[in-house]
């Protein structure tokens, strides 16, 4: 059965500004500008920004960092009624932690040709060999995503 696409939503958009403030903040300290958040009910109960160069950690991915503060603030080890906005595809590892964490829906702006998980590379968030699947909505705010890493690398060769 082909995946569908599952229409974006309004609140889809205001949530993914929010996640590209948080990838801003990634900016700032020297990392890859990716920025994720977790909303729940309508109210972001988790952020994070990418933090690998920061704290030299190759497990301190944005998504990762917003599931941790999720889960955190639920008491709770699943988000199963959860959405996680990220401003690009995620990788293995975090696609991996999304469907252990059973969230709902996942939202990003730019896929990532290298390393994404949804369809680029893989499709674990859809893999039917795993025991949950994940509603996923590419392509939100997709320009602004892309002008975030775009400047990055363009500044690093710059350097």
């Amino acid at each position: 059965m082909p995946e569908q696409t599952p229409s974006i939503q309004k609140s889809d958009q205001f949530f993914m500004s929010e996640a590209i403030k948080e990838g801003h903040k990634a900016l700032q300290s020297g990392d890859v500008p990716i920025g994720a958040v977790v909303v729940l009910n309508n109210r972001i109960i988790g952020r994070g920004h990418n933090q690998v160069e920061l704290l030299k950690d190759p497990t301190a991915h944005a998504e990762m960092i917003a599931i941790t503060a999720a889960t955190n603030f639920t008491n709770e080890k699943w988000l199963r009624e959860a959405t996680l906005y990220v401003t690009v595809e995620p990788c293995s590892m975090c696609a991996g932690a999304c469907v252990l964490a059973r969230l709902k829906r996942v939202v990003y702006g730019v896929p990532d040709i290298k390393t994404g998980a949804h369809s680029s590379l893989f499709n674990l968030l859809n893999d039917p060999r795993l025991n949950h699947r994940i509603e996923v909505v590419p392509g939100v705010q997709k320009e602004a995503c892309s002008a975030l890493m775009v400047d990055f690398f363009e500044s690093l060769r710059k350097k």
